[in-house]
């Protein structure tokens, strides 16, 4: 196990902290995270023929992954607060019971926007969910998983499978 000083979220007191990123280069920063919902087929396609009495689904989800990824340091306690370049949440489906989410974040700035592009993903699928519980409350959300980043000190990293 690592001693706590070698962890940048901790001070010397081995308390938590948020990280300094001051010294860091400024880079082009880009994150895409991706979560399913699972449901039953007639729920999907309520969803696709815009049948949901509370509204378009995909357009309520939409801006709510986009307002969440701006707000993810309110959520998270370590997260910087970040002036995001860019947040795109787009839809996709199997053709049957899976609604696939996916944002893309986007920054010019110190550090990375993995954590707003999970937060997005996890606010759109949230709000599918409460705009259909009514329909249907099985609905599953998951998993939820980071699929790409580029930019920042420890590289790129791409997730070998996703739907």
């Amino acid at each position: 196990m690592q001693e706590k000083e070698s962890f940048s979220h901790f001070n010397e007191q081995g308390r938590a902290r948020m990280v300094d990123v001051s010294d860091k280069q400024i880079s082009k920063r880009v994150a895409a995270a991706q979560t399913t919902v699972t449901m039953k087929a007639t729920t999907l396609i309520a969803i696709k023929e815009g049948k949901i009495h509370k509204g378009d689904v995909l357009a309520v989800a939409q801006v709510a992954g986009i307002m969440a990824a701006k707000k993810t340091s309110d959520w998270i306690p370590m997260c910087h607060p970040l002036a995001l370049t860019g947040v795109d949440i787009s839809f996709s489906d199997n053709g049957d019971n899976q609604l696939y989410i996916k944002a893309t974040v986007k920054i010019t700035g110190l550090t990375g926007v993995e954590m707003e592009a999970l937060t997005a993903v996890s606010a759109a699928a949230l709000t599918v969910y409460d705009m259909c519980k009514a329909l249907e409350k099985e609905m599953i959300i998951g998993p939820t998983q980071l699929i790409s980043k580029s930019g920042g000190k420890n590289g790129d990293f791409q997730r070998e499978t996703i739907n």
